[in-house]
């Protein structure tokens, strides 16, 4: 990551989109602490709805994604940030570049993405990714688990074994074991994407990544895992050291147990990959399956690292666990999304990320800083460490 310094903020926020992941955690505390905060969403009467449905009306500027409108008001300094669809990034982070601003989301980094970061980082412009529950905080736990172990275990070890899984779930589990309190298309088309992963110390690849799901107890409770994605990738970019052998190295999806035997029919469609079909499904599910009113939503994030063999016979074991549920304020699934997203825009704010890219927190340091905060905002981590020394030599 480049250590460039960052062109200096201008203190205003340009908040693009309002859906489900948009909480008043995330959103208040931007309005607390950015001189300026402008929500924009398809017209202004509709941001002013969702900005008093937060509890948060007339603290921020409501403005309409009106042709060239958004490009007309940010200005050199400003944070834009994006929480509209994936595939809206690239554009908004070109945008951006184009104003002298910086740029800020929740989601995975495209290769699309990292180009165009390269170019905001040789203007000093910051581009923060990853920021937010999955991934964002699952990063923060990784990096802290890995060093601890490095500290304990040291930097060789036989068998590794590294394990993150993240799920937004239905407090009271339903027949259908899930409700939606998030885009739902993009629920359904994370299940069509092919997820690799480390598994027999080899790497593997799931074409449907819901075949390969497995029982995990998690703090006693039995849930359903399933791998997400490309998992190698994190090896790097979480610093395993490389005289460990790793057995195991999994990034996936949490579900309430009996979510496979529900979902057959929602795996056909799936399977098919016919985009029109997959939206038709989402929208009719999304209407069968909502987090209502009175509904509560929960989100369960389980990270750990088992590190054996290390030098001396050495053992460490170390894992972390974020439970929450919503409340009647907001759901869990919003102020996990939304309040670290928010986090990092002031430490953008205050200069203290570099120019270019930049995921969560990507130092030890650092990622302790966002941990200690969200703990004191209510998102706090359950902690389990265990160290083995070894038989004496």
């Amino acid at each position: 990551m480049t250590t460039t310094p960052p062109a200096a903020a201008s203190g205003t926020v340009h908040w693009i989109g309002t859906g489900l992941s948009v909480g008043r955690s995330g959103l208040g505390l931007l309005c607390e602490r950015a001189a300026r905060v402008v929500l924009w969403d398809r017209t202004a009467d509709r941001a002013a709805e969702r900005l008093a449905a937060l509890g948060l009306a007339g603290r921020a500027e409501v403005r309409a994604l009106g042709p060239g409108a958004l490009e007309s008001e940010v200005g050199a300094g400003d944070v834009v940030v994006s929480m509209l669809p994936a595939a809206e990034h690239p554009r908004l982070l070109r945008l951006a570049i184009a104003a002298r601003a910086h740029f800020a989301c929740t989601s995975y980094v495209s290769d699309e993405l990292r180009q165009e970061a390269a170019r905001a980082a040789g203007m000093g412009l910051v581009a923060l990714t990853e920021a937010g529950l999955d991934p964002g905080i699952d990063h923060l736990m990784a990096h802290q688990l890995i060093e601890r172990a490095r500290e304990e275990a040291g930097d060789t070890a036989g068998s590794v074994t590294f394990t993150s899984y993240c799920g937004g779930v239905p407090a009271v589990p339903n027949d259908f074991r899930y409700r939606f309190s998030w885009a739902p298309y993009g629920v359904l088309a994370a299940l069509g994407s092919p997820a690799r992963y480390i598994a027999g110390g080899a790497e593997r690849t799931a074409p449907h990544p819901w075949e390969d799901t497995r029982e995990l107890v998690v703090g006693g409770e039995t849930f359903e895992a399933y791998p997400n994605r490309d998992s190698v990738p994190f090896v790097g970019q979480y610093g395993i050291p490389d005289g460990w052998r790793l057995d195991t190295f999994v990034r996936g999806t949490l579900r309430n147990a009996g979510w496979r035997a529900a979902w057959t029919d929602v795996f056909a469609t799936v399977r098919t990959g016919d985009e029109a079909r997959l939206r038709a499904l989402a929208k009719e599910l999304a209407q069968r399956h909502p987090t209502g009113e009175n509904d509560r939503d929960r989100v369960v994030l389980s990270v750990a690292l088992d590190v054996r063999g290390a030098a001396g016979g050495r053992d460490w074991r170390g894992a972390r666990l974020l439970d929450l549920t919503g409340d009647e304020s907001e759901s869990s699934m919003a102020r996990c999304v939304s309040l670290p997203l928010a986090y990092g825009v002031t430490r953008l704010l205050a200069g203290a990320l570099p120019a270019g890219l930049n995921r969560a927190a990507e130092s030890v340091a650092e990622a302790g800083r966002w941990l200690d905060f969200l703990a004191e905002h209510g998102v706090r981590t359950a902690i389990d460490d265990t160290f083995s020394p070894g038989a004496p030599q």
